[in-house]
C-alpha cells in the first residue's frame, strides 16, 4: 500500500487549546520572545521537542504498575540493566533523570581547564556541561554537514582528518574522549555512518582515546544506516545498534528520545574505575546507583521502551511521517535543511528570511512568527543557541547554520495536525519580507537561549510589503 499508517491505536486523547492571533501577541511579548518561557497550555502544536514528549504504549503504562519502588537494589532496576546491557554491550549502566545528568557526572571526572573534547557537533547541554569544566568543546563536522542543501546521506559524520590533527595537537593528556552525536541534532538531525564511527574509533585508540556516543537517537541513526549505508539493507536495525555501541568505550544517553519516556537516561562505561568514580558521583546528585534520580516505575517504563524503538514498523512510520512535512515544504519553495532528518524538519532560516542579519536572530524570528502565526511552537538552533562574541575583540561570531527545528514527539501529532503546520509555514513564508529580527536584552552566562529575554528590532530588517492573510487560529 502507498498509504503509511500509524502501527497504532489511540486510546486516551488529550484536549488541545485553540487561540487566535491576539492572544499569542500578548504571550509571546509577556515571554521576552522566547518561546521556551511560553506555558504549554497557550501553544497548538507543539514542536519545540521531541525529548520527553513521546506518548507512552499500554505496555509501558502496565509496566509502570509493576514499578519497584525500593531505595536499594530494586527489581526494576535490574530489569532495566538487563535490557540496557544488552542493547549497548557496555559492563556499567548507571542510571540519570536525564542525558544532561549524564553529561555532568562524565565531564565533571575527565573535563577540566585545558581539556579539549572533540565531537561531530556537541549539542547545547553537552557543550555547556563540557564548557563549564573549563574544558573546550570542539566541533568537527564533516564540510557537507555545513550545507544545508547537501544532499549528501551521512552528514552527521566527524570530519576524520581534522579528528587526526586534533589528537595530534593535543595528544591524549588534553583529549579525554572523542564524543559522536548520533544523529547528529544540532546539524540538522544528520546521521552517522558506521563506517565514520568505525574509522572515529580507530583513530581516537591509535592515540590512546576512548570514543563515546551521544546516543539519544541510536535507534533513529540505526536506521538510516540500514536505508542508506551499503550492505545494510538487509540488516536488523538492532544488530545495527548493537554494533553502533559496540565501537564505542562509552555513551551518555537521553531516554526522552528513543527510550520513549517522558524522563529518564543513563551513562554507559566499560572503564571499571571510571565507573567507579561515576556512581560515587551519582550517589552525590542523583541519587543510589539503583535508581539514579528515578522511581522504579520510571525504570520499568525505560526498560520497555529500549526494546519497542527498535520495532521496524515504527521507525519506518517515524520516518516517512517526518518527510512527509519535509516533502511538502520543499515543494512549496520553503528552504529547509536536506535531506530531512529522522526527528525534526529544519526551516533554513539564513534563507527563509535573507533580509535578517545573524546577529539579529533570523531563526528565533522566523520561531516567533510561526507561534503568532498559528500557535506552533519550534525552537531556534541557530545564533542564540550557539552564537558568541569573541573574546579578544569583542567581535559577533554567528553559528554556523542559522535552523528551526521543527521536532516531532513520538507517536503523539496525526497527519491533520502536520497539515497545519505545512499551512502555516508556507504561509508565513509567503509573507516573509514583513519579518523583523531580534536583540537581546537579558542573557544567563549558560544555554541564554533558554531563559533570554528578547524584543523585536525596529531598524531596516523589516522593510514593508504587502502581506499574504493571516490564520485566525
Amino acid at each position: 500500500m502507498k498509504t503509511i499508517i500509524e502501527p497504532f491505536r489511540i486510546k486516551v486523547v488529550e484536549p488541545i487549546r485553540i487561540t487566535d492571533r491576539a492572544s499569542r501577541e500578548r504571550v509571546l511579548r509577556a515571554a521576552h520572545y522566547n518561546l521556551f518561557q511560553v506555558k504549554a497550555e497557550e501553544v497548538t502544536i507543539d514542536l519545540l521537542t521531541d525529548s520527553g514528549t513521546a506518548a507512552m504504549s499500554s505496555q509501558q503504562w502496565s509496566a509502570i504498575m509493576a514499578g519497584d519502588e525500593s531505595y536499594a537494589g530494586s527489581r526494576s532496576f535490574y530489569r532495566f540493566e538487563e535490557v540496557a546491557r544488552a542493547l549497548t554491550g557496555f559492563r556499567h549502566i548507571i542510571p540519570v533523570h536525564q542525558g544532561r545528568a549524564a553529561e555532568k557526572i562524565l565531564f565533571g571526572l575527565v573535563g577540566g581547564p585545558g581539556k579539549v573534547v572533540p565531537s561531530n557537533s556537541h549539542f547545547d547541554t553537552t557543550r555547556a556541561n563540557v564548557e563549564y569544566t573549563g574544558a573546550t568543546a570542539l566541533d568537527l563536522l564533516v564540510a557537507e554537514g555545513k550545507d544545508p542543501a547537501s544532499e549528501h546521506p551521512f552528514k552527521g559524520n566527524i570530519d576524520l582528518r581534522a579528528l587526526q590533527a586534533c589528537l595530534e595537537e593535543h595528544g591524549p593528556e588534553r583529549v579525554p574522549l572523542v564524543m559522536l552525536t548520533v544523529t547528529n541534532n544540532s546539524g540538522g538531525g544528520q546521521p552517522v555512518s558506521l563506517e565514520n564511527i568505525r574509522a572515529a574509533r580507530e583513530t581516537a585508540h591509535r592515540h590512546g582515546v576512548p570514543l563515546f556516543l551521544d546516543a539519544c537517537r541510536f535507534a533513529e541513526n540505526a536506521y538510516f544506516i540500514k536505508l542508506r549505508e551499503p550492505g545494510q539493507r538487509d540488516r536488523p536495525v538492532r544488530d545495527i545498534a548493537r554494533e553502533m555501541f559496540s565501537l564505542a568505550d562509552g555513551c551518555t544517553m537521553s531516554a526522552k528520545k528513543d527510550g520513549l519516556v517522558n524522563i529518564g537516561g543513563f551513562l554507559g562505561l566499560n572503564d571499571d574505575s571510571l565507573a567507579s568514580r561515576a556512581r560515587n558521583l551519582l550517589i552525590l546528585i542523583e541519587g543510589f546507583p539503583t535508581y539514579g534520580g528515578l522511581a522504579g516505575r520510571d525504570l520499568e517504563a525505560m526498560a520497555q521502551g529500549l526494546a519497542e524503538v527498535l520495532d521496524e514498523d515504527y521507525l519506518n512510520y517515524r520516518f516517512v511521517s517526518t518527510a512527509y512535512l519535509g516533502d511538502h515544504l520543499k515543494a512549496a519553495g520553503v528552504p529547509i535543511l536536506l535531506p530531512v532528518g529522522g526527528h525534526a524538519v529544519y526551516l533554513d532560516a539564513r534563507r527563509f528570511v535573507a533580509h535578517i542579519p545573524p546577529e539579529a536572530f533570523p531563526a528565533q524570528a522566523v520561531a516567533c512568527e510561526l507561534y503568532l502565526e498559528a500557535g506552533i511552537r519550534s525552537v531556534e538552533i541557530g545564533s542564540l543557541m550557539f552564537g558568541k562574541k569573541d573574546q579578544a575583540t569583542g567581535a559577533f561570531r554567528p553559528a554556523a547554520m542559522e535552523l528551526v527545528r521543527l521536532a516531532i514527539p513520538r507517536r503523539v501529532y496525526t497527519q491533520s495536525h502536520i497539515d497545519y503546520v505545512i499551512e502555516a509555514i508556507i504561509e508565513v513564508h509567503g509573507a516573509r519580507r514583513r519579518i523583523r529580527g531580534y536583540d537581546l536584552t537579558w542573557e544567563a552566562p549558560y544555554l541564554r537561549h533558554f531563559t533570554a529575554r528578547l524584543q523585536p528590532r525596529q531598524g531596516p530588517d523589516r522593510p514593508e510589503c504587502p502581506d499574504s492573510g493571516r490564520h485566525s487560529g
